[in-house]
């Protein structure tokens, strides 16, 4: 039986990780095994990027409503526990877009979550 040589897929596997380190500075674009080093780093990164994207929007959309409701006497968490009272579930998202571009429906919101506290 003839032997089967893995040259092949060994520079497909290279390669695949030299085209992910192709803008990187230095030997670490170049060289694989660098190239595989800092290929994984920034995987993790990427990772961690993620997660710490999913928080940065919802401290936003927090601090957008707590700024929209202070014009009506009221703090954030005030507000929210009123919603909560009242039976209306929306999302920090749609509560943060809905104080910037319908003010009067948000408004309505605000004296339904007074009402319920």
């Amino acid at each position: 039986m003839a032997r089967i040589k893995g040259a092949m897929m060994t520079r497909k596997r290279r390669n695949k990780v030299l085209r992910l380190a192709k803008s990187y500075w230095g030997a670490k674009s170049t060289h694989f095994k660098m190239a595989k080093q800092a290929v994984k780093k920034s995987a993790v990164y990427a990772y961690v990027g993620r997660k710490h994207k999913k928080r940065d929007f919802r401290r936003l959309w927090i601090a957008r409503i707590s700024a929209a409701v202070k014009p009506y006497e009221m703090n954030y968490s005030r507000f929210m526990n009123g919603l909560k009272k009242a039976n209306i579930d929306l999302n920090r998202k749609a509560l943060s877009e809905m104080a910037i571009a319908d003010p009067t429906a948000f408004a309505a919101l605000v004296d339904t979550a007074k009402k319920a506290l």
